[in-house]
């Protein structure tokens, strides 16, 4: 563990933890939080990693090299029991999203597209925590969360700088990502066709390849091929759909790996992906109804609402799992005043956002934005501070927020991560930010 230079300005406890106050396992994972300042990501080892990956010498330096934010160099730590204790929240929302009251109010504000389940439970579903004094804080839920691939390369190229590390990678669940990663995409198979395995797998977005998370697609193409699944890496508009078959040019589309933003695919881009969808005639994961269902920003006023939890029969159990997300609550006319007042305590999300796009925090908004809000689909959601990372900037301590994503599929974690910034949302522009394992340590 390297020890920062001293300065004064820089705390080396958790904002408002004051000494012992912490203790055990989780004081130890603080404590390294704010300490360790060893770089464990050996570049070199996932410059090689990627490149065999890719089948391609020049991966590396093409399209991750120039990321120069990407990936940072250390590693955050957690607690085990706060790993569980995530695990029991996300386990908690999928039973809630089995109650009949729950579906009818969620797919009550979505679009018509979102209608339809043919079985498809989403791949790659992503929690987002905040942590710090108390219980992990859910922010938000995605059913297209990117990184994974990426992460699972970087948690592989750790060195262990020291013992604590060294347990946790072991305790890593990274080992076996890759073939959780494609077992998930078959079990979406089945769980639409019954049978068998797709022989073909589309990866979708608008301009893939100049999305800033590219190289995950090239290298979800890679790992596809490896176990012996074509796959494809297509923009939407080039796709066809005719008698009843989705195709990529000659290539017959069995299942598409969807990682577009355009949830409810009603842009006219998109119009061949919708109508394949809509007839069942290619498996889409995840899809608009798994984002109806889970990533409608709106949902959360839903699952924060413990009255009427109970009342559609969630079990006191679930519902008290559930008791520790963010007070949050539609923004209307009727409470825009109220709203307003409370704003310095308050973050306002759009119902459809994504990627931190047009949310605002309460104490940083002007009243010019506020005056288009209230006639918008926003919520408005009880401010939950960021965890702390330090990392060491040309040799100084700087403070970096920390938000943890738990990557999960069927209530199962494939992994963690973190992400490091400096802002009012998560970003790729920060010095000494981006992407980090999280290393849990075990009591």
């Amino acid at each position: 563990m390297t020890e920062p230079p001293v300065k004064d300005e820089i705390a080396t406890r958790p904002t408002g933890v004051a000494c012992g106050v912490e203790d055990g396992v989780r004081g130890l994972a603080a404590d390294l939080n704010q300490r360790c300042f060893c770089i464990t990501l050996d570049r070199d080892a996932l410059a090689i990693a990627m490149r065999d990956a890719a089948g391609d010498t020049a991966f590396y330096e093409t399209h991750v090299a120039s990321r120069q934010h990407l990936f940072s160099n250390v590693p955050v730590f957690l607690a085990d029991n706060e790993r569980l204790a995530m695990l029991t929240i996300v386990r908690a929302i999928e039973e809630t999203a089995r109650l009949p009251a729950y579906k009818d109010a969620a797919l009550a504000w979505a679009p018509d597209s979102s209608r339809s389940d043919f079985g498809p439970m989403g791949a790659m579903m992503g929690y987002d925590f905040h942590l710090g004094i108390g219980s992990p804080r859910l922010i938000e839920i995605n059913t297209n969360a990117g990184g994974a691939l990426l992460n699972a390369f970087s948690a592989r190229a750790q060195i262990a700088c020291c013992p604590e590390v060294e347990g946790a990678k072991q305790g890593s669940t990274v080992a076996g990502f890759d073939a959780a990663f494609v077992a998930m995409f078959e079990s979406e198979w089945r769980r639409q066709r019954e049978r068998g395995r797709p022989a073909c797998i589309a990866i979708v977005d608008d301009a893939p390849t100049e999305q800033y998370l590219y190289p995950e697609f090239v290298l979800a193409r890679r790992l596809f091929e490896a176990h012996g699944i074509e796959a494809v890496i297509a923009d939407p508009a080039d796709l066809t759909y005719l008698d009843r078959e989705l195709r990529s040019g000659e290539r017959r589309i069995d299942l598409v790996y969807n990682r577009l933003v355009d949830f409810a695919l009603s842009e006219p881009r998109h119009a061949a992906l919708r109508q394949a969808f809509l007839d069942g005639a290619a498996v889409v994961t995840p899809n608009p109804y798994n984002h109806a269902l889970f990533a409608d920003k709106r949902n959360l006023t839903l699952l924060a609402d413990q009255t009427k939890l109970q009342r559609w029969g969630l079990s006191s159990e679930i519902a008290e799992a559930l008791s520790s997300l963010p007070r949050a609550v539609l923004v209307t006319p009727a409470n825009a005043e109220a709203l307003w007042a409370d704003r310095k305590r308050l973050f306002f999300k759009p119902a459809s956002g994504h990627g931190g796009k047009a949310v605002y925090r309460g104490d940083k908004i002007t009243r010019s934005v506020w005056a288009d809000i209230p006639g918008a689909d926003y919520i408005a959601q009880e401010f939950v501070p960021a965890g702390e990372r330090q990392v060491l900037v040309d040799g100084a301590p700087l403070r970096r927020k920390m938000d943890v994503r738990l990557y999960t599929y069927d209530g199962e974690i494939l992994l963690a991560a973190a992400r490091l910034y400096q802002g009012q949302t998560t970003n790729f522009r920060t010095e000494g930010g981006g992407f980090a394992p999280v290393f849990f340590i075990a009591s």
